[in-house]
């Protein structure tokens, strides 16, 4: 029903492109329209985790792939991913890079005590009760230092996560933000030192290139997306308080190795993660399909 929704709608828009996210959905639809050229992009778990669900979803995975004319991840694991379907299409490496004019580095010197942040989703696989417990741990062995923890992004574990710090006792030192703008966004990550994404899945996150856009230091889940970005001395394994708690430590006690960390992340995101210069390589790409006869 959907497929035949989908087919009646771009028939009668009769676009020059079609360009479909996450494979196994939007990609699926796009792939049944039969209509070129096609575009798909994958987003992280549609092929990490998604076909390894069963053989048909890997099977259906790998035809969807093969239907399209040009593919694209924003990161090399993704692309590692779609080569392994030998689809006939070229796979380039685009991600969705950081707008900045709206997040770019404040003065250091500005910044109060040890703040935190996390700008993931307070769902399951972004593993923010591990986060909880890691700054619990924090809390306990630098019991002078100003410490607190902002968590933005909302979602459906905030009772839950709101019950864990206040039965650990740090409602007081951790900030609920929940969901914001870009401007609000901007204002956290401006009185904070260190930005943190512990998810057990993923691919290029755009909070993390965004908090390194604003000069913070990342620590990070040991994820081959994250190896593109972050050095492997602030990479924990997912759900491992213990490592993270250590890791933040370590890095939290050095005023001078944090600035230096987020001097070159904002440098790096200058250089490799502007969005105009990433969206200028898709429209160059959209450009070369459009001359194919």
């Amino acid at each position: 029903m959907r497929a035949g929704a989908a087919q009646r709608h771009v028939r009668d828009l009769a676009p020059d492109i079609v360009h479909a996210h996450y494979v196994t959905s939007y990609g699926y639809l796009a792939a049944r329209c039969r209509r070129h050229p096609l575009v798909l992009t994958a987003w992280g778990s549609d092929l990490l985790v998604t076909p390894q669900s069963s053989p048909w979803m890997r099977w259906l995975t790998g035809w969807i792939l093969c239907q399209a004319d040009l593919i694209t991840g924003d990161s090399a694991s993704l692309v590692k991913a779609a080569r392994g379907y030998r689809p006939r299409a070229p796979i380039h490496t685009i991600h969705w890079g950081v707008d900045r004019t709206r997040f770019s580095p404040k003065p250091w010197q500005n910044k109060s005590g040890l703040q935190l942040v996390s700008l993931r989703a307070w769902e399951t696989n972004y593993n923010i009760d591990t986060l909880i417990v890691a700054f619990g741990l924090l809390r306990q062995r630098l019991p002078g230092v100003l410490l607190r923890l902002h968590l933005l992004g909302g979602g459906s574990m905030e009772a839950a996560l709101r019950a864990q710090a206040k039965a650990q006792g740090l409602d007081g030192d951790i900030v609920f933000h929940g969901r914001l703008d870009d401007a609000g966004m901007a204002a956290v990550l401006a009185q904070c030192k260190i930005s943190v994404t512990v998810p057990t899945s993923d691919a290029t996150s755009v909070a993390m290139l965004e908090s390194m856009a604003c000069g913070l230091a990342v620590v990070a889940s040991k994820l081959d997306a994250n190896r593109q970005w972050i050095g492997s001395d602030l990479l924990v394994p997912p759900r491992d308080a213990q490592a993270l708690a250590d890791t933040l430590e370590s890095l939290g006690c050095s005023e001078e190795r944090m600035q230096q960390v987020g001097t070159h992340n904002s440098e790096r995101i200058e250089h490799e993660g502007d969005r105009t210069q990433q969206m200028d390589q898709m429209d160059n790409l959209y450009r070369q399909l459009l001359k194919k006869p």
